[in-house]
């Protein structure tokens, strides 16, 4: 009961509840049976219950599903009849109501998703970068996706758009490093000779991409604030990142190009070992991006490795399906106790830091 009281005290101080409410409230609570070791054993619970689940906040009800829908369709209209800059302007418009007013989650991922495609409109009609030299017009096409969706980030805080703020920056880190690259080497064409340093630097970019998600990932380990919807996106864009960099620079197609589908069997354990190690990343991290980020890449080596057999085109696509399949159903259904294994294996003081299993 002291420490009850002491709770409505500080609310009170604070400025929550009124001196008076809060003496009304103790009396109240106690009678009922309220307490902090029940709270506290509650929290727990909700703790525990939270370990074996990874659901980023947007979603929050079938509401929020109508009105994304309602979103999409209007917003799908409006670009095939208005005017390019009429778009952002119905952007703005329903951002300011849905957002920024009501607080709905999942129409403002959509409205972000429907920002960065417009940008990329917008900016392939200003800038030309489709070119084989990585110049100028590069650099200014990917510059105006941090500037626009920060902006956008700083009016109306959606996780998402942040995320893709932080992805697009790092994006145009990657084409300055190239282009200063270019530039040392005299070389226009540097990168068409030397694709594996074109890999490792985007790698390094990959690299660092991973670490700002871990960054905001540690930092929220029970996954209670936006940090951890932030870390989601994140991971969701680092994972294949990763994935394609790394098999890029360990693997070259006898074409000498970097991730060449024609000669995917080739590099068949590269695929499998480079896959095996994001599933095990996922796992000491709880995030099922890594392994659904690799599951396109290990179904298409897979499938180029039964192509090389005797078997019909429909023999090896459903024998892909089905190993892929069976792949996704071990590691979904048994996630929580191959994860208790993997933080079991690790030193105390990296396995406290993680989120709990």
């Amino acid at each position: 009961m002291t420490e009850l009281r002491s709770i409505l005290d500080e609310a009170a101080r604070q400025g929550l509840i009124s001196s008076e409410a809060g003496g009304r409230l103790l009396p109240f609570l106690t009678e009922r049976g309220v307490s902090v070791v029940e709270t506290q054993k509650a929290v727990a619970a909700a703790e525990q219950a939270w370990s074996d689940t990874e659901t980023p906040r947007f979603v929050r009800g079938f509401h929020d599903v109508l009105i994304t829908i309602g979103v999409i369709v209007a917003l799908v209209g409006l670009w095939g009849l208005a005017p390019l800059y009429a778009v952002p302007v119905a952007i703005i418009v329903l951002s300011e109501i849905l957002v920024r007013r009501q607080r709905l989650a999942l129409p403002a991922v959509s409205l972000t998703i429907a920002l960065f495609c417009w940008t990329f409109l917008l900016m392939s009609r200003v800038f030309t970068p489709w070119t084989s030299e990585i110049g100028a017009d590069l650099t200014q096409f990917v510059a105006g996706f941090p500037l626009l969706l920060g902006v956008y980030h700083a009016r109306y805080r959606v996780p998402l758009s942040l995320a893709l703020t932080i992805m697009s920056t790092l994006a145009l880190v990657l084409t300055l490093l190239l282009r200063l690259v270019q530039w040392l080497s005299g070389n226009p064409a540097f990168f068409v000779d030397h694709l594996g340093v074109l890999a490792a630097v985007s790698l390094v970019c990959a690299l660092g991409l991973f670490a700002t998600a871990l960054y905001f990932d540690l930092g929220d380990r029970l996954r209670r604030t936006t940090r951890s919807d932030i870390a989601f996106w994140l991971h969701l864009g680092a994972a294949p990142a990763l994935l394609y960099s790394t098999v890029s620079l360990l693997s070259f197609g006898e074409s000498g190009h970097i991730f060449d589908l024609a000669n995917m069997s080739a590099r068949t354990p590269v695929v499998v070992a480079t896959v095996a190690a994001l599933m095990l990343i996922g796992l000491v991290i709880d995030r099922r991006a890594f392994v659904t980020s690799g599951l396109l890449s290990l179904g298409v080596a897979i499938f180029s490795v039964v192509r090389k057999g005797n078997a019909t085109v429909d023999t090896y696509i459903f024998t892909t399906l089905i190993v892929v399949g069976a792949i996704v159903l071990i590691i979904g259904t048994g996630w929580m106790p191959l994860r208790r294994l993997v933080l079991r294996a690790l030193p105390p003081a990296i396995a406290n830091r993680l989120p709990p299993g």
